[in-house]
């Protein structure tokens, strides 16, 4: 059981947990988030910072980074479902389709599964742009009992 004194910094408890729960978060992407996602991650791949070479590629222009639209879901565990307090445990990615500056991503988990022995959840995780899915997931994530 958590320190009493911290419980209000807590999302759901295993407990509480239901297969089918589901939680979403959306973020428009900037031209500041790509350059900031480059500088931390170091990923400066020109298909990322560089019109011109990105013009010449398979995506005719400059995209995020796949893992700027990952870190999403990320967010949704961290933030809503299950909440603070869970631990990202592994996740699995396909990518789809490119994203853009000025598109708005949302990120959406949907509880599979209950693992209640080793209380781990199994999500499936999704990211959209419109109508179009972006990315497609698995997730496994541990959280905390009563």
């Amino acid at each position: 059981m958590a320190d009493p004194r911290f419980e209000e910094f807590y999302g759901y408890r295993f407990e509480e947990l239901s297969e089918g729960m589901t939680a979403a978060y959306g973020r428009t992407i900037t031209e500041s988030d790509i350059l900031l996602f480059a500088g931390i991650s170091g990923d400066t791949n020109p298909v990322h910072l560089n019109e011109e070479l990105a013009a010449d590629s398979m995506f005719k222009g400059r995209i995020a980074h796949g893992m700027l639209s990952s870190s999403f879901i990320s967010t949704v565990f961290g933030t809503k479902l299950p909440g603070p307090g869970c631990i990202y445990l592994s996740q699995t990615l396909k990518f789809k389709a490119p994203v853009r500056a000025g598109d708005t991503v949302v990120a959406r988990v949907t509880l599979l599964e209950l693992v209640p022995e080793k209380r781990k959840a199994l999500f499936k995780t999704e990211c959209t742009v419109g109508d179009t899915v972006v990315l497609t997931g698995e997730a496994e994530i541990m959280v905390p009992k009563r």
